[in-house]
């Protein structure tokens, strides 16, 4: 896609400069699954998406910077109950929306999954986690020995006979393509055009206009007087909205403070590399992850469109950098970070904890040449104990950037996403599960924005779930939950949630 033709939006004469009802900003699987909750559920008329490269879904959706996994919260251990049933309400209108849309299954891969337990303890703690959760999770059930080795023999081989192994189970396993699941978003945002074929140019998308700019990088954001419309600059070209979301991961925050918000925020940005080895595993396998950490633990499954490979990963590099591989990134990130006392005084306090720092520290020489691959071995001998050193390799290019909340006035790491609010504008940072939680965004999103914009406009929050759903027999699951609109007029009062 190219950078499209000049739109009317909302004026009717050319002469006039184009006010879109919303700008989203980033395009991404966020970015983009807000472009299909607004342009199919609300009665907006006018919408930009702003994507500063070629194509959507280049940077941190691409399919070899993430972890291709679809987070349900089953057998992460790092997650709480709470955080879990959250975050399955969430992946689940993912995994609806994929079975209802995706027949061929372009964008993802069915697995069966499970967290390996390695020990006594590990596996007293994995039942009693079983016992807790069975009732969010239906489908997860604990397994023994003889059932680990049918499913995943390479898992028992060369291990210790006499080891203690126990392992949560599911089939429900997902291994996603962000990149496409974005294209499917942005086409189905695109479905009823004027032309045959969309184009970037002012589509009319059930009676809507939808911009879509690519190769646009935005530069600055200012607030008009007297209209509080938003000016969105970049290279010359100006773009207004009466409201925007900014979902451009790591970078919103940057935008953000820009405008004076977020100011008591700051980021760790960890940088996730991975490792190939020839087809190991069936399936996901995940290991137990300590709970002080904010990361998920290493784990190994298929790639997305190739089962002959198994990806092991990701590792966790802290690195000062917005966007991986693109070092123009780290003045940028010393931006969003500071140079305050409080940004100094914060990132010393959480790399003093002997187990974060150990384990960033370990994380880093994971990425290193020869040591890397030596040390990391043994991480992946927790799941697959017959591994070799050359059926490894180390995967160049792969990775991106999960960006940590750092709260500068706690000191702490703030486990999940962050939400900055503005007066009509927001700003999404999304580190892992993001993708995962992206229709939930959307529909969160699109909640607020409908507040920002007034009464005249709508949001049908009940067919977006039954569309999402009736297909597979599941309507009304996902009643409980739902954001009530009304109460969003007092949360707009503050202007950060976190």
């Amino acid at each position: 896609m190219t950078n499209p033709a000049s739109s009317s939006a909302s004026n009717p004469t050319s002469e006039q400069q184009s006010i879109y009802d919303v700008a989203i900003i980033g395009g991404g699987v966020c970015g983009t699954a807000l472009l299909y909750c607004l342009s199919n559920y609300t009665n907006v008329g006018a919408i930009a998406l702003i994507e500063k490269e070629t194509d959507i879904a280049l940077i941190n959706s691409q399919k070899t910077s993430n972890s291709q996994t679809l987070h349900f919260g089953d057998i992460e251990t790092n997650y709480t109950l709470e955080k879990a049933a959250q975050v399955n309400r969430a992946a689940s209108l993912v995994k609806y929306y994929l079975l209802n849309n995706d027949p061929e299954q372009q964008a993802y891969s069915k697995y069966h999954k499970m967290v390996l337990a390695v020990g006594p303890d590990q596996s007293t703690k994995l039942r009693e986690r079983y016992e807790a959760f069975e009732e969010v999770f239906p489908h997860l059930r604990i397994i023994d020995r003889a059932a680990i080795a049918q499913l995943e023999p390479n898992v028992l081989t060369g291990r210790p006979a006499d080891e203690e192994v126990t392992a949560l189970f599911t089939e429900e396993g997902y291994t996603i393509d962000f990149h496409q699941l974005s294209q499917s978003f942005l086409r189905r945002s695109l479905l009823n055009t004027s032309t045959p074929t969309p184009t970037p140019a002012s589509n009319l998308a059930k009676g809507k206009i939808i911009d879509v700019f690519m190769d646009t990088q935005v530069t600055r954001i200012t607030q008009q007087p007297g209209t509080g419309h938003y000016c969105i600059t970049s290279r010359g070209k100006t773009i207004i909205a009466k409201a925007v979301a900014v979902t451009a991961g790591a970078h919103s925050l940057l935008f953000a403070k820009s405008m004076g918000y977020g100011q008591d925020l700051a980021l760790l940005s960890v940088a996730g590399s991975f490792y190939l080895a020839p087809a190991t595993l069936n399936g996901k396998v995940y290991t137990v992850q300590l709970k002080k950490l904010p990361f998920a633990a290493i784990h190994g499954d298929p790639e997305v469109h190739d089962p002959s490979q198994t990806r092991f990963g990701p590792t966790a590099k802290v690195l000062p950098l917005l966007e991986r591989h693109n070092y123009a990134t780290v003045y940028e990130y010393f931006k969003t970070a500071g140079l305050s006392p409080a940004a100094f005084l914060s990132f010393f306090k959480i790399l003093s904890d002997w187990v974060v720092f150990k384990y960033i520290l370990l994380n880093f020489i994971y990425d290193l040449p020869w040591i890397g691959k030596r040390l990391f071995i043994h991480k992946v001998r927790q799941i697959v104990p017959s591994i070799q050193l050359k059926d490894l390799t180390f995967a160049k290019g792969y990775g991106g950037v999960r960006p940590q909340i750092i709260n500068l006035k706690t000191r702490q790491l703030e486990m999940g996403e962050a939400k900055i609010l503005g007066d009509r504008i927001l700003f999404n940072i999304t580190p892992s599960p993001g993708a995962s939680t992206c229709l939930q965004n959307a529909e969160d999103d699109t909640l607020r924005l409908m507040s920002f914009l007034g009464d005249n406009y709508q949001f049908d929050q009940d067919r977006f779930l039954t569309d999402l759903t009736e297909k597979i027999g599941d309507t009304g699951k996902l009643d409980t939950g739902k954001l009530n609109a009304g109460k969003l007029k007092d949360e707009l009062k503050d202007k950060i949630s976190v």
